[in-house]
Protein backbone atom coordinates (compact mmCIF):
# COMPACT_ATOMS: atom_id res chain seq x y z
CA UNK A 1 0.00 0.00 0.00
CA UNK A 2 1.34 3.41 -0.89
CA UNK A 3 0.20 6.60 0.77
CA UNK A 4 0.95 9.79 -0.84
CA UNK A 5 1.22 13.23 0.76
CA UNK A 6 0.56 16.59 -1.02
CA UNK A 7 2.76 18.79 -0.37
CA UNK A 8 1.57 21.99 1.98
CA UNK A 9 0.62 25.21 -0.05
CA UNK A 10 3.25 27.70 0.12
CA UNK A 11 2.64 30.07 2.98
CA UNK A 12 2.70 33.89 1.68
CA UNK A 13 5.35 36.21 1.99
CA UNK A 14 2.87 38.88 4.04
CA UNK A 15 -0.57 38.16 5.40
CA UNK A 16 -3.36 40.07 6.37
CA UNK A 17 -6.54 39.39 9.01
CA UNK A 18 -9.85 39.98 7.64
CA UNK A 19 -9.87 42.97 10.05
CA UNK A 20 -7.01 44.89 8.34
CA UNK A 21 -7.82 43.88 4.59
CA UNK A 22 -11.45 45.45 5.52
CA UNK A 23 -9.42 48.57 6.98
CA UNK A 24 -6.86 48.71 4.67
CA UNK A 25 -9.89 48.67 1.83
CA UNK A 26 -11.77 51.81 3.79
CA UNK A 27 -8.48 53.36 3.70
CA UNK A 28 -7.85 52.88 0.13
CA UNK A 29 -11.25 53.92 -1.30
CA UNK A 30 -10.08 57.42 -0.40
CA UNK A 31 -6.93 57.72 -2.13
CA UNK A 32 -6.26 58.59 -5.73
CA UNK A 33 -7.07 56.47 -8.38
CA UNK A 34 -3.40 56.17 -9.26
CA UNK A 35 -2.98 54.39 -6.05
CA UNK A 36 -2.61 50.58 -6.76
CA UNK A 37 -1.32 49.15 -3.73
CA UNK A 38 -0.03 48.97 -0.03
CA UNK A 39 3.69 49.32 0.24
CA UNK A 40 4.92 47.80 3.04
CA UNK A 41 9.46 48.51 3.37
CA UNK A 42 11.45 48.06 6.28
CA UNK A 43 14.21 50.83 6.99
CA UNK A 44 16.55 51.43 9.85
CA UNK A 45 16.49 53.49 13.21
CA UNK A 46 13.61 53.28 15.96
CA UNK A 47 14.17 51.66 19.66
CA UNK A 48 14.58 48.17 18.57
CA UNK A 49 17.09 48.74 15.14
CA UNK A 50 14.33 48.78 12.31
CA UNK A 51 11.13 50.29 11.95
CA UNK A 52 8.02 49.47 9.37
CA UNK A 53 6.55 51.63 6.53
CA UNK A 54 3.29 51.35 5.24
CA UNK A 55 2.05 53.78 3.00
CA UNK A 56 -0.06 53.54 -0.32
CA UNK A 57 1.70 53.83 -3.41
CA UNK A 58 2.57 52.50 -6.88
CA UNK A 59 3.91 49.07 -8.07
CA UNK A 60 7.87 49.67 -8.92
CA UNK A 61 10.55 47.56 -11.03
CA UNK A 62 11.53 44.15 -8.73
CA UNK A 63 8.73 44.24 -6.41
CA UNK A 64 7.67 41.41 -4.61
CA UNK A 65 3.67 41.61 -5.14
CA UNK A 66 1.25 39.39 -2.64
CA UNK A 67 -2.99 39.80 -3.48
CA UNK A 68 -4.82 38.85 -0.59
CA UNK A 69 -8.80 39.96 -1.08
CA UNK A 70 -8.40 42.51 -3.21
CA UNK A 71 -5.46 44.26 -1.81
CA UNK A 72 -2.17 44.47 -3.40
CA UNK A 73 0.81 44.21 -0.92
CA UNK A 74 4.31 45.47 -2.55
CA UNK A 75 7.56 45.16 -1.28
CA UNK A 76 11.02 45.76 -2.29
CA UNK A 77 13.37 43.09 -2.18
CA UNK A 78 15.35 43.97 0.52
CA UNK A 79 12.10 44.86 2.99
CA UNK A 80 11.06 41.34 1.75
CA UNK A 81 13.83 39.55 3.71
CA UNK A 82 12.54 41.08 7.28
CA UNK A 83 8.77 40.74 6.38
CA UNK A 84 8.56 37.35 5.27
CA UNK A 85 5.90 35.51 7.41
CA UNK A 86 4.51 38.82 8.81
CA UNK A 87 0.72 38.98 9.21
CA UNK A 88 -1.31 42.84 9.53
CA UNK A 89 -3.85 43.16 11.89
CA UNK A 90 -5.99 45.68 12.76
CA UNK A 91 -6.28 46.75 16.44
CA UNK A 92 -8.89 48.94 17.84
CA UNK A 93 -9.04 50.01 21.61
CA UNK A 94 -7.68 52.53 24.32
CA UNK A 95 -4.38 52.03 24.10
CA UNK A 96 -4.03 51.74 20.08
CA UNK A 97 -5.87 51.92 16.92
CA UNK A 98 -4.52 51.09 13.53
CA UNK A 99 -2.42 48.15 11.36
CA UNK A 100 -0.36 45.86 13.74
CA UNK A 101 2.62 44.41 12.36
CA UNK A 102 2.45 40.86 13.94
CA UNK A 103 6.55 39.65 12.88
CA UNK A 104 6.97 35.88 13.63
CA UNK A 105 10.76 36.86 13.13
CA UNK A 106 11.24 39.29 15.25
CA UNK A 107 14.00 38.60 18.67
CA UNK A 108 12.61 42.06 20.30
CA UNK A 109 9.80 44.60 19.71
CA UNK A 110 9.73 48.22 20.91
CA UNK A 111 6.79 48.95 23.38
CA UNK A 112 5.28 50.98 20.73
CA UNK A 113 5.19 47.72 18.21
CA UNK A 114 6.36 49.88 15.63
CA UNK A 115 10.51 48.43 15.87
CA UNK A 116 11.80 45.07 16.02
CA UNK A 117 14.89 43.93 15.88
CA UNK A 118 15.72 40.25 14.11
Amino acid sequence: MTTEFAPAPAKPLVSATSGAIAELKRLLGKESPDVNGVRLAVKGGGCSGLSYVIEFGQQRDGDNIVEQDGIRFLMDRKSSIYLKGIVLDYKEGLNSKGIVFQNPNATSTCGCGESFSV
